[in-house]
């Protein structure tokens, strides 16, 4: 653990300072960070663009609330499969539908608005939620559910009022809501890829299905959460090579 807290420190030294600094490295690594297509706390960019802060927020709360269920570790059925399948396209859409305005003259099908971005990466994190919760379970517990997380359309219809409502509150753009969404967000990419570092440290020594407890887990969750923050610091440390700067990238 020695190495990974060395490239934590030497990360923590070498990014912008401050809460919402650090929040902008981790974002630096995942986001292009353009500034017209990011929200905004009062004059200052939001670590995340618009479409990543609702992909990671929309994870995090897909997440939260099939933990809240316990461990239930199905995948979910496939009326259901389809709806977070809709959300996957029209991500893709809208993604491909942004990035040709980049081109003057270029085919599109409509105005791009952050709303939008917004909307389809919220879609998007509950699509990646909704098949990393029950996958995580299935890789790490010894015991787990043989029911899906969201086995009813009322379940989906009341994490989709949630997402909504997350949404809403996100576009007040009010600077006491943005400022612990945008920690939120940052933090929704470490989580994600702890997470998904966690069950491939599981795999590669043939631990699976052998954790009973959590506090059984903290190693290869420390071990997960080393491998995303070391992640992090290598795209940093490109990223910023390339450019130079801590800033988006200029259109």
């Amino acid at each position: 653990m020695v190495p990974a807290a060395l490239i934590l420190l030497g990360w923590l030294i070498n990014t912008p300072s401050g809460l919402l600094g650090k929040a902008d490295a981790v974002g630096y690594a995942v986001c292009h960070r353009i500034d017209a297509r990011s929200f905004h706390l009062g004059v200052r960019q939001l670590p995340l663009c618009a479409r990543c802060s609702g992909m990671f927020l929309g994870a995090v709360l897909g997440l939260a609330f099939q933990f809240y269920q316990g461990r239930r570790g199905s995948m979910p059925p496939l009326k259901i499969a389809a709806i977070f399948g809709v959300f996957v396209l029209a991500f893709a859409v809208d993604g491909l539908n942004s990035y040709l305005h980049f081109f003057p003259g270029a085919p599109g099908a409509y105005e791009p608005h952050n709303w939008l971005r917004l909307a389809t990466g919220t879609g998007m994190g509950l699509a990646i939620a909704a098949a990393l919760a029950p996958a995580f379970r299935q890789t790490v517990w010894t015991t787990w559910e043989q029911r899906p997380a969201f086995g009813s359309l009322r379940e989906v219809g009341l994490l989709l009022l949630l997402a909504a409502g997350l949404d809403l509150i996100l576009l007040t753009e009010n600077p006491l809501i943005l400022y612990p969404l945008a920690l939120l967000s940052a933090g929704g990419v470490l989580l994600i890829l702890a997470l998904v570092y966690t069950m491939v440290w599981v795999m590669l020594f043939k631990a699976e299905n052998r954790f009973t407890h959590l506090r059984q887990l903290l190693f290869p969750l420390a071990c997960g959460t080393s491998l995303a923050l070391l992640q992090i610091a290598v795209f940093d440390w490109g990223r910023f090579l390339l450019t130079g700067t801590w800033q988006g990238f200029n259109l």
